[in-house]
Parts: C-alpha cells; structure tokens; sequence
C-alpha cells in the first residue's frame, strides 16, 4: 500500500513540473484582447535595454478585427501614438541620409513635417529621401511635407506647445505647409497620389497635363 502511494506521489510530481516548464516557456507569450504579443515584455520603442544591449529578438504582432459583429476597432488603433518619440524617431532617421546635418519634425494627428538643413546638390532627391523617411515611420494615411528652408524652424517650433485641440492651430500648420510647399516635395508617392500622399484629382490632373 505504501508503495502504491510512493508511486502516485511520483507521478503528480512529474506532472506538475512539466506544467511548470510549460509556463515558463510560453511565459512571454501574452494575449491581451485582440492583439497577440510575442516577447511583449512592456519596453519601448527603439530602446536599448536596461543591460545597454539590443535586442535580438524579432518582432511580431498579429492583430484581429473585433469578433463583435458591427464593433468598430479601427478608429482606436492610433489614439495610442506618442508623437514626440515619432518624430525623434523621423528627425534621427533623417540625419543619417547623405548631405542632411539637421531636421525637425512636427507630427501633428494627420500631418509630418519636416524641416531640414543640407548642403545637398540635387534638392529634389534629397527632398525626396526626407519625405519618404518620414512616410516610412508613421501610419500611411498621414501626409508628408518637406522643406530644406531651415529658417521656417523657429515658426515649426512654436507650434510644438499646440495640441490637435488648441485654438487656430490648424490654421498656423496650414500657413506653415504652404511655405513649406515652396520647397522641392520630391516624386508624386503614386500615380494617383501627389508627392505628399494627397489623393489627386485625375481629370483635372489630366486637364493640367494637356495643357502643358
């Protein structure tokens, strides 16, 4: 009887250290409603660790609509964006192309802006690098423009304070956007885009071309 007991204890022992293994294995494996994580251990973006070394794991995030019939999720995707560190992350990007030695960035809800200082001699190739690094950081729906008129930072700078909220700031960002538009923009971004991402007109675009 005694050893019918040993045995027994034996076993549910096994068994509950292989439960415990199989924790600790999927341990940073985490399901939070829709988004699954994998190595989702909270740390921020573009973060170096707390030892200073990068991480070498990759990265995967797989996303599901609501399985709520009608339940809109979408609009709930972006309230998340810290938008300081977006365009640390733009204006860092941007210093490492060729013949760009300063950029500042202003990310607003809808709009990047990006003004930048070279010595570049082919201002629309660099125009156009500066913008399609700003594109390739921020969701695709945002629009994207450039200047190499560094003197326009002081005026982007004085829009940082403002928030989507503020009184007349989509009024001074559109100001700004249109001296910054005096600048090269770079290639339309597609055929039916203009080189800001803004969705043309294609019979007046075509009306423009015959007249051309």
């Amino acid at each position: 009887m005694k050893k019918s007991w040993l045995i027994v204890g034996l076993c549910s022992l096994t068994v509950m250290t292989a439960c415990q293994e199989d924790l600790a294995k999927n341990e940073t494996y985490k399901d939070s409603g829709n988004t699954i994580n994998v190595n989702d251990d909270r740390r921020e973006l573009y973060k170096e660790h707390n030892n200073g070394n990068k991480s070498e794991h990759f990265g995967y995030v797989r996303h599901q609509k609501s399985p709520v019939l009608g339940e809109q999720m979408s609009d709930n995707h972006y309230t998340d964006i810290d938008r300081e560190k977006v365009a640390d992350t733009i204006s860092k990007y941007c210093t490492d192309l060729p013949n760009v030695q300063d950029a500042a960035t202003l990310v607003t809800d809808e709009e990047v802006l990006i003004i930048y200082d070279s010595d570049t001699k082919d201002r629309d190739l660099t125009a156009d690098q500066v913008k399609k690094t700003g594109m390739s950081v921020v969701p695709r729906w945002y629009r994207v423009y450039v200047s190499d008129n560094f003197n326009l930072r002081k005026t982007m700078e004085s829009y940082s304070y403002l928030d989507s909220t503020s009184k007349n700031a989509e009024t001074g960002i559109d100001k700004l956007i249109k001296e910054m538009k005096k600048s090269p923009q770079g290639q339309p971004v597609q055929d039916e885009e203009n080189a800001n991402g803004d969705v043309m007109d294609i019979r007046n675009r075509s009306t423009n071309v015959e007249k051309e």
